[in-house]
């Protein structure tokens, strides 16, 4: 809903958004929890009357971290005179979304009855704690986004991080999301990149989602896909003022990040939004983490990842002689290269393999298919770094801190931590195709 008097760049319709999926012909129901998007100058002093308006609990958790809370002057004021009260979760600076730090914060709540809902001040791991949290301590869930770098405000999934394994877990979708533009168009250009990486992978991610439908028969919906799309080439259009001050540009990013995560909610799936690119990013992170270091922002890395998948999978394109076998991995070396912390988790994922879905039969039946899909819809090698250039995002692995060595490794290992179907899980049907060599 406008708000007199504040210029709006955006009030998502959730009607009419929804309304053309009432009757999809994929054949699955669509349905969305969330109750209002509003982006627009100024909506930082409105952020109360907005939660009001959609009767969001007045007693509310505030979760946000000391540089989240700096971004937002104001919004705790703006809360309390429209009656909110609140207790404060402040960290010092939440970059990794761990599922214990989700579940302390459940914990907490079960002392707390009277807190209704949960207010993430905030993006990414503060978002992901919190979206977690509410689905299981029972409560509302609402966003105030202080910069437009992920993709994941309208998720109902969180990726989190449990013994330093990532694996995305069902959560909570917001019920309001709230992005004054002046706060977001402000953000750190480096966040603000992050953002346009995490659009740019939105490429990878439909062309495997198509890929899978085609060899195993997965779900898949041309109309949820859309929304992605639409999303993307309105990001795409904007790449050469993302790293400005810009209002109108941070604006239109941060509804096309919320759009990707309405897509996944409306999918039921991450496959709208999240490819074998995404899992590359966390097979990074979790090593690093391994070792006691920080990763560099999950939209930087995926976007990076993006560069390099992008590349390969046009390089895949190119092959017309490829002899496709049924796979024999050595999971000895598999299981040695993630090591004892992780090993148990990937047999899970690999138990039943998700290549036990199709055949060498299959993959050689649609190879033409999906050389045109690889073709027809990814970018250019030379497109695509220009965009992240122009953007401001980073393009090459040293540019996230990834080594050479870890860079590589994450690209041929990566597809074991998900059962999930993506032209690179593919490779060890296809004789003779090295990943180290394309």
């Amino acid at each position: 809903m406008p708000f007199p008097g504040r210029k709006m760049f955006f009030t998502m319709d959730i009607q009419a958004l929804t309304a053309p999926l009432s009757d999809c012909p994929c054949g699955r129901p669509h349905t969305l929890d969330i109750k209002a998007v509003e982006i627009g100058h100024g909506l930082t002093d409105a952020a109360g009357e907005i939660l009001a308006a959609h009767h969001f609990p007045k007693k509310l958790l505030l979760v946000a971290d000391r540089n989240t809370l700096a971004a937002a002057p104001g919004l705790r004021e703006a809360l309390e005179r429209s009656g909110f009260s609140y207790t404060l979760r402040l960290y010092e600076n939440l970059r990794t979304a761990e599922l214990e730090e989700s579940m302390k914060i459940v914990n907490f709540l079960k002392g707390e009855q009277d807190i209704g809902g949960i207010l993430s001040c905030g993006s990414g791991s503060l978002n992901d704690i919190c979206r977690y949290a509410a689905l299981h301590s029972d409560r509302e869930f609402a966003i105030f986004a202080t910069a437009p770098s992920m993709d994941g405000f309208a998720s109902g999934t969180s990726p989190l991080t449990s013994g330093n394994f990532k694996l995305t877990r069902p959560a909570r979708q917001p019920s309001v999301i709230i992005g004054d533009t002046a706060v977001l168009a402000a953000a750190p250009a480096i966040l603000k990149g992050a953002g346009y990486g995490d659009m740019i992978a939105k490429y990878l991610a439909l062309v495997d989602w198509k890929i899978s439908h085609m060899l195993t028969g997965e779900y898949y919906c041309d109309r949820v896909a859309a929304i992605t799309e639409r999303a993307l080439a309105r990001v795409v259009s904007l790449t050469d003022r993302v790293s400005l001050p810009d209002e109108e540009a941070a604006g239109a990013i941060m509804e096309a990040l919320v759009m990707t995560g309405l897509a996944m909610k409306l999918g039921d799936s991450v496959r709208p939004a999240s490819g074998a690119e995404h899992v590359v990013s966390h097979y990074w992170e979790i090593k690093k983490l391994e070792k006691g270091q920080l990763s560099d922002f999950h939209g930087r890395k995926v976007g990076v990842a993006s560069v390099l998948l992008n590349r390969i999978y046009h390089k895949l394109a190119a092959l017309d002689e490829i002899e496709f076998i049924a796979e024999t991995l050595d999971w000895d070396d598999i299981y040695r290269v993630y090591g004892p912390n992780f090993v148990d988790d990937v047999r899970k994922m690999n138990s039943p393999t998700v290549t036990e879905e199709t055949s060498p039969a299959r993959l050689r039946e649609c190879w033409p298919a999906i050389q045109k899909l690889i073709r027809e819809e990814l970018p250019s090698d030379e497109r695509l770094v220009s965009l992240m250039h122009r953007a401001g995002a980073p393009t090459t692995a040293a540019e996230v801190d990834v080594t050479p060595a870890l860079e590589i490794e994450g690209l041929k290992y990566h597809p074991y931590m998900r059962h999930r179907l993506t032209l690179m899980r593919l490779i060890p049907m296809m004789k003779g195709v090295d990943i180290a060599a394309l």
